[in-house]
């Protein structure tokens, strides 16, 4: 686990109050639930004056969400960098997970064990490894992908669609999330077709 020696200070809630999402903070570090003592480097997921309550929520840079009530005694609390403050152990960032969807054409399993040995070769043997794998069978088909408000008008013709992309393979659809208030509309790709006169 790679950790910093950070000099900080202990904030009280009418401090944080006065934080925007931009301001850098420390708050408890922690990975899917199991705590760890030192601190991760995080933002407020809305300004401080927006909280309610006691309990102020931080999105830290590795995902995880995290509720702190910083007058409590029995927490840590919320932490700033401060030369004037005492040392803390911050967690640092050591690297990038990718999620990959990797489609192999003919995908036999001779080919997905060439790239697999082909990416520990790139970036060596202790560092890329299969969290899981899903073998699919997949159409090599393309489909067209819209956008258009979750809660839209009946008979609305579609005309509030927004085209978010196209020539997209189905499987790709998983791995995209709509905006917020839309949802997806997947059709089979159509190819655009433009019989304008030309002289």
């Amino acid at each position: 686990m790679n950790t910093e020696k950070v000099t900080a200070r202990r904030l009280t809630a009418e401090e944080i109050s006065g934080l925007g999402v931009q301001d850098a903070i420390f708050v408890p570090a922690g990975t899917s639930g199991l705590p760890l003592d030192c601190y991760a480097p995080a933002f407020l997921t809305e300004p401080g004056k927006n909280f309610e309550g006691g309990s102020f929520a931080a999105r830290t840079v590795f995902g995880e969400e995290i509720h702190v009530l910083p007058d409590n005694a029995e927490e840590v609390g919320i932490w700033i960098a401060d030369k004037a403050g005492e040392e803390i152990e911050v967690l640092q960032s050591a690297g990038v997970l990718l999620n990959l969807a990797l489609f192999v054409p003919g995908g036999s399993k001779e080919s997905l064990e060439a790239l697999y040995s082909a990416a520990r070769d790139a970036f060596g043997a202790g560092v890329v490894q299969r969290w899981s794998e899903e073998v699919v069978a997949v159409p090599d088909v393309k489909v067209d992908l819209y956008e258009e408000p979750a809660r839209a008008r009946k008979n609305a013709n579609g005309q509030n669609r927004d085209r978010r992309a196209l020539d997209i393979y189905p499987t790709r659809v998983r791995f995209l999330e709509p905006s917020e208030g839309w949802k997806f509309i997947v059709e089979p790709h159509k190819e655009i077709v433009d019989d304008t006169p030309t002289i």
